[in-house]
C-alpha cells in the first residue's frame, strides 16, 4: 500500500441519504407578504434556480425546470394554503410521487423566519426506483446528489425571495410615506 493512500478500514463510508431537508431565513417582512410571493407560483421562476416558468389551474400547476443541460416538467399539487403560516405542494412525474416543497413562516421580532422544506416521496419498491431512473434522466441528478443540490437551490432561493419581497416592503413603506 502507497503511504499516501488511508488504509481501507480509514475510508470514510458515503454519506446517508437525506429523504428532508430545510433551510430557513429571516425576511423583513411580515407573514403575509412572504405568504403572496410564495403562494404566486407563477413568481417562482424569479427566485428559484431551476423553475424557468409555471403553469397554474387551481390548485395543480406544472412546473417547467431547468438545470444546466436539462429541462424538464413536473405536476404539482397545492396541499397546504394557511395564509401567512404555510405553502406547500406535492410534486408528482408521470403519476409517480417525487416530494412535497413547502414554506412555513414564522414572525419573529425583526419580520419573519421563512423555512423552506422538502421531504423525498421516492422511497419504497418499483416506484422508487422508476422515479429514480426518470428523475437521473430528466434532470442529470444522481438520487444520492439530489438532497445537496436541493441544500444549494433552497439557500439561492430563499436570498432572491429575501431581496424581492424586502423591496416590496421598503417599496410600500416609503409609498405609504408619501402619500401620508
Amino acid at each position: 500500500m502507497k503511504p499516501e493512500e488511508p488504509a481501507p478500514h480509514a475510508r470514510s463510508a458515503p454519506p446517508a441519504r437525506a429523504w428532508e431537508l430545510a433551510e430557513s431565513l429571516e425576511m423583513p417582512v411580515a407573514p403575509h407578504v412572504v405568504y403572496a410571493a410564495v403562494a404566486d407560483v407563477r413568481r417562482m421562476k424569479d427566485w428559484s434556480p431551476e423553475v424557468i416558468g409555471t403553469w397554474r389551474r387551481g390548485r395543480r400547476f406544472t412546473g417547467f425546470n431547468r438545470r444546466a443541460g436539462w429541462v424538464w416538467f413536473t405536476n404539482c399539487r397545492i396541499v397546504i394554503a394557511d395564509p401567512g403560516r404555510e405553502f406547500a405542494f406535492d410534486v408528482t412525474s408521470f403519476g409517480l410521487p417525487i416530494a412535497r416543497w413547502g414554506y412555513r413562516m414564522t414572525p419573529t421580532a425583526g419580520g419573519t423566519l421563512v423555512t423552506e422544506y422538502w421531504n423525498d416521496h421516492r422511497r419504497h419498491g418499483w416506484p422508487r426506483r422508476i422515479a429514480e431512473t426518470l428523475g437521473l434522466v430528466f434532470t442529470g441528478t444522481p438520487p444520492a446528489l439530489r438532497a445537496e443540490r436541493n441544500r444549494d437551490g433552497m439557500r439561492v432561493t430563499l436570498g432572491r425571495l429575501r431581496a424581492a419581497v424586502g423591496d416590496a416592503g421598503r417599496s410600500a413603506g416609503q409609498d405609504s410615506g408619501r402619500s401620508a
